[in-house]
This record gives C-alpha cells, structure tokens and sequence, in this order.
C-alpha cells in the first residue's frame, strides 16, 4: 500500500462523515403521503454550521475525486513499465536459448 492510497482512504472516510453530518433537507416519505412538503419551492438557505459542513463536503469530494484519478493514472504507469520490464526480461531469456 503507497502513501496515495493511504491518503485516499483517509479522505474517503471524511467526505462519508460530513455527508452524515449533514441534516435532511426534505421530510421523506411521511411527508408526501400527509402532504406536509407543500413548500417545494420555498428559498431556503444553508447557514451556519450547515453551510460550513456542505461546503467543506464539497471540497472533499472534489479533492477525492481528483486523487481518484491520481491513483489511477500512476497504477497504469506502474503496470506498464512493470509490463515493459517483464517483456524485457522474457526476451532475455528467449536470447540465452
């Protein structure tokens, strides 16, 4: 395990706290059925904590998402110089026959 996964893993485990940490914004189901989100369409603003929390999420996950990618393109550069070397290596032994 390299120090990327380490740091990936770690941001993962945060951006799934402070997702939880977030409140509900809507009544789910018992609302719909007694009909009490009847204030759709009502402006309502984050504040506070809420705004802190739904931000800091949302710059996780894009700090999440651009490891993801990250990671994967130093694992396929890894795997194809890996590759490289074995080919290298099968075609020596190829030679001493």
């Amino acid at each position: 395990m390299k120090w990327y996964d380490i740091i990936f893993i770690i941001v993962a485990l945060v951006v799934i706290v402070l997702s939880l940490l977030q409140g509900g914004k809507s009544e789910g189901a018992s609302g719909a059925i007694t009909g009490g989100g009847l204030n759709v369409f009502v402006k309502t603003k984050e504040r506070g904590s809420e705004k802190v929390i739904s931000a800091l999420t949302f710059g996780c996950a894009i700090v999440f998402l651009f490891l993801a990618l990250l990671i994967m393109i130093l694992s396929q550069k890894a795997d194809s110089s890996s590759s490289t070397e074995t080919t290298e290596a099968v075609l020596n032994l190829m030679r001493l026959f």
